[in-house]
């Protein structure tokens, strides 16, 4: 096979550094599936891993990218078979692995989930991991007992990528929804994905946390951690559900034990990268039915890999807004 082109991410004198190469499929990782890579997406963890903003990458050189979507053209796994349209997010893609960042992608069958009937590739990486893990804590909040007649949800980082698509979703399923943001300007934007209010974040004194606040929120999505995340604790309803996704505020958390057990509430940590395949599938079924979003196409841009370097400023910046995709093949 001819050379292709790949984004990977390189450790020089330690510092890292990424850029676009020639490679070869004897050059990428082993595994038993071979795909042709249709698309690919940008998430919070690939601008830290491409930049070196994060220590992200465990294993230099690795081409990035933690999502893609592809045709297989080779497999020697009999449960999947050449011409199979499939998706492929998180484990070790991209950190640890080749990623999807590149014109074709080897991974090891296990990593592999069958592209639902009601996606198509595209749809499935303007979704991709922040998406996964949005729909993955909806379900989560839903086995806790959370349902739209219980009240309102909040979503914290309310234009990022999981928080657009975790308004999205909530709304097409009924909930009444609350977006938290710290860019006022966006309003309409939130609005237009099913929030109900808007509130930004400058608004709240969050110097003076409560250990039991008013109680508000039947459920809330937060991304942002830190004092945001104990804010939300103190203003759960009795009986709440609390999913922790991220934590570009912060990784500390200063609460109380009250909301929990004069309350009720459960804090959720959501975890994508570990989750086991039934659960994948599980939720990826969703997300190509009940859960699907609505609004994919208003909540996303589509970049070529040479474009990626400027897309991951942006989001580093907090200046993206909802969903970028990556499109490798013609």
């Amino acid at each position: 096979m001819a050379k292709f082109k790949a984004y990977r991410i390189y450790n020089v004198d330690g510092k890292v550094q990424a850029r676009l190469v020639d490679t070869t499929l004897d050059e990428l990782d082993p595994g038993e599936v071979v795909l042709k890579t249709a698309f690919s997406s940008v998430n919070y963890k690939d601008a830290l891993a491409a930049t070196g903003a994060g220590k992200i990458i465990r294993r230099f050189p690795c081409i990035g990218g933690v999502d893609a979507s592809g045709t297989v053209i080779s497999s020697i796994d009999s449960r999947i078979k050449e011409g199979d349209r499939v998706i492929c997010t998180s484990y070790d893609l991209g950190v640890a692995h080749d990623g999807g960042y590149s014109e074709y992608l080897r991974v090891p069958a296990a990593w592999v989930v069958p592209l639902p009937n009601g996606l198509t590739l595209f749809e499935a990486m303007a979704v991709g991991t922040a998406g996964f893990t949005a729909a993955l804590a909806v379900e989560r909040m839903e086995h806790d007992g959370l349902s739209p007649a219980n009240g309102s949800v909040i979503v914290t980082g309310a234009t990022g990528g999981v928080g657009s698509i975790a308004i999205d979703i909530l709304a097409g399923a009924g909930y009444s929804v609350v977006a938290l943001t710290g860019k006022a300007g966006e309003t309409e934007y939130l609005k237009r994905l099913g929030a109900k209010e808007i509130v930004v974040r400058s608004s709240l004194d969050l110097s003076k946390i409560k250990p039991l606040d008013k109680a508000t929120w039947a459920g809330a999505v937060d991304n942002l951690g830190g004092d945001v995340l104990a804010w939300l604790a103190s203003t759960m309803q009795i009986g709440g559900t609390l999913a922790s996704i991220g934590l570009a505020a912060g990784h500390a958390l200063n609460t109380t034990v009250m909301p929990f057990i004069l309350r009720g509430v459960s804090l959720l940590g959501i975890d994508s990268v570990n989750a086991p395949m039934a659960v994948r599938q599980r939720v990826w079924q969703r997300l190509a039915s009940d859960l699907k979003p609505r609004h994919l196409n208003d909540m996303c841009n589509t970049v070529a890999l040479e474009q990626l370097p400027a897309v991951f400023e942006t989001i580093l910046k907090a200046q993206a807004r909802g969903r970028t995709v990556v499109k490798l093949a013609g």
